[in-house]
C-alpha cells in the first residue's frame, strides 16, 4: 500500500526533518511511502475569517490535486484512537478501501472544511495543539508502530 503523509507549510526544523527522515527509512519495508509539502497560503499578520477561509480553500485545492487514494484528516475535533486501533485501521481497514492513503496535516489555521468533509476518516492526535512539523513525525512514528504491532513485533510495549 502506498502512503503518503501531505502537509502544509515548510518544515525547517533540522531535528525534526531528521527524525523524519529516520522514520521514512523504518517505513520503507513495509509499505510505500511519500512525504510531500505543499506550500502554506500566504496572509497577512492579522488575517479576516474570510481571508483565512479562502486561503484554506486555495490550500485544499492543491491538497486534491497532490493527494492519492483515501483521505485521512488530522485535525483537532478528529477521533483519538489507540496506537492498537489505529494499527488496525491502517493494516486491515485501510487495504480494503484501495492502494492508497493520504493522512493529511493541514497549515498552521488547519484545514478547510470541505476537504475534511471529503476525507474518510478526521483523526486527532491530542487535545493539544503541537508544531505542524512535530505533528508529522508523531504521525510517521505511530504508522511505523502500527506496522510492529501488526507483525507482532516488541516494539510496542
Amino acid at each position: 500500500m502506498l502512503i503518503q503523509l501531505l502537509t502544509v507549510g515548510k518544515q525547517k526544523e533540522p531535528h525534526l526533518l531528521a527524525a523524519q527522515e529516520v522514520y521514512s527509512k523504518r517505513l520503507t519495508p513495509f509499505c510505500k511511502w511519500e512525504f510531500t509539502q505543499l506550500p502554506a497560503v500566504r496572509l497577512s499578520d492579522k488575517p479576516s475569517e474570510k481571508e483565512i477561509a479562502a486561503a484554506l480553500e486555495q490550500e485544499a485545492a492543491a491538497i486534491r490535486k497532490a493527494a492519492k487514494g483515501t483521505l485521512i484528516a488530522l485535525c483537532i475535533e478528529g477521533k483519538q484512537l489507540s496506537s492498537e486501533a489505529f494499527s488496525e485501521l491502517l493494516t486491515q481497514e485501510l487495504p480494503m478501501r484501495g492502494s492508497a492513503v493520504t493522512f493529511l496535516i493541514g497549515s498552521s489555521f488547519g484545514l478547510s472544511e470541505s476537504i475534511k468533509r471529503e476525507a474518510f476518516r478526521r483523526l486527532s492526535m491530542s487535545e493539544m495543539t503541537f508544531p505542524h512539523a512535530l505533528a508529522a513525525v508523531m504521525l510517521m512514528e505511530q504508522i511505523y508502530r502500527a506496522y510492529q504491532i501488526d507483525k507482532g513485533t516488541g516494539y510496542h510495549k
